[in-house]
């Protein structure tokens, strides 16, 4: 759907549930990291797409101190007064407007209520960073609707307390970071710790193209924190060797290699893969600018070997769809994307086959799975902000 096929349909769509058109439009990119998992919250180096996938909110002003909020996705509609935010169980994907919400107003910014309507093209569940989306994009819609001065890398900041504080989820800054400070044309090389980055053009020649497992996740919600305990506790085992250090970023692999016995064995195989991985980063970024070729293959086979072997995020689909992007024609190197445990992963594809490419691994890897995949190329995008027409 093109983006004026896509406005009329959310006008449309608006009129018919709020009884008027919209007046203000907000967006926010969904993300891909190139390289770099699990490195955010250990303060690392993270290589990050935004991508041409988005969420945007059709909206329009109340002066009831109100927010009224549907989605053309998502089932539920939730209605709740801006002075007294709460959970909501039964829509529980408000949760992260209402956590954006509540954490403006906690640090002193004056709201103006609205009736919304979201409407995504970012898959959700599949690693792209559908929440940080939404989360992203009711700040910019919050920040435009009372005038206030947010700037990115402050929404992006308000936007992870809105996901670790109120929603729960104990997520590094990447998502928000990269929805909020996407380039187009161009990746992001973020440094997690002091909140910078720059920006890295792509090689001619080269596509990134999604490919979606499809797996259903069945998680029981601790992986993820389990995984982040584990390497706090490889950084206070290590401190009392290396008292300065803050995160696994501040290690050598050969630092860490000579105190290999003090660790517990889990605990030295997840601090090994952050530490391999955040040197992967830097060595991408090269790779990609530079279009080398047999380097994009090396780092991006050894960052999901150290993500299925070390990290241990990886799943039988998952293994299935390596299997299909590596056996396809124009695949230059692939890998895990997002969190694992499923969802979606990333190849890095000559530009002229990328449609031979998608063919393939839909076929191989139905054939082996029995699920239908998405693959599909993505283009780097701008970040988040208002939408004019």
């Amino acid at each position: 759907m093109d983006v004026l096929a896509r406005r009329k349909l959310v006008s449309e769509r608006f009129a018919e549930r709020f009884g008027r058109q919209p007046l203000v439009w907000s967006q926010a990119p969904g993300r891909v990291d190139l390289m770099g998992s699990h490195t955010d919250y250990n303060l690392g180096y993270v290589l990050t797409q935004a991508i041409d996938r988005n969420t945007w909110i059709a909206a329009r002003p109340r002066n009831d101190g109100k927010v009224s909020i549907q989605s053309l996705n998502l089932e539920g509609r939730a209605e709740f007064t801006l002075d007294q935010i709460e959970h909501d169980t039964a829509v529980p994907w408000t949760d992260y407007v209402r956590g954006v919400a509540a954490i403006l107003r906690q640090q002193g910014y004056p709201l103006v209520g609205f009736d919304g309507l979201i409407h995504s093209t970012i898959p959700f569940g599949s690693g792209l960073s559908s929440s940080a989306a939404l989360e992203m994009a009711t700040a910019v819609l919050f920040r435009a609707l009372g005038d206030l001065e947010i700037d990115p890398v402050q929404m992006a900041l308000l936007c992870q307390r809105a996901e670790n504080e109120f929603v729960g989820m104990n997520c590094g800054i990447l998502d928000q970071y990269s929805s909020a400070m996407g380039r187009a044309g161009s990746v992001l090389l973020l440094d997690c710790r002091d909140l910078s980055s720059k920006t890295k053009p792509l090689a001619g020649g080269i596509q990134v193209v999604v490919c979606d497992t499809r797996a259903q996740r069945e998680l029981t919600g601790s992986e993820y924190p389990e995984r982040r305990a584990q390497c706090e506790e490889g950084v206070r085992i290590l401190a009392n060797f290396y008292p300065g250090i803050q995160a696994l970023r501040d290690l050598s692999i050969e630092q860490l290699e000579f105190h290999k016995a003090t660790l517990p064995g889990m605990v030295y195989r997840r601090c090994r893969f952050i530490i391999e991985e955040n040197q992967r980063v830097l060595d991408m970024a090269d790779a990609l600018t530079a279009g080398g070729r047999d380097q994009i293959s090396v780092l991006a086979a050894a960052s999901y070997a150290g993500a299925r072997d070390l990290y241990e995020i990886s799943c039988e689909e998952m293994e299935l769809m390596m299997a299909a992007m590596l056996s396809a024609p124009g695949v230059i190197g692939a890998r895990q994307a997002g969190a694992g445990f499923g969802g979606c992963m990333v190849a890095f594809v000559e530009q002229g086959q990328v449609e031979a490419f998608a063919w393939h691994v839909g076929e191989r890897y139905q054939a082996s799975s029995g699920i239908e995949p998405h693959a599909y190329p993505v283009s780097a995008a701008p970040g988040a902000g208002p939408l004019s027409w």
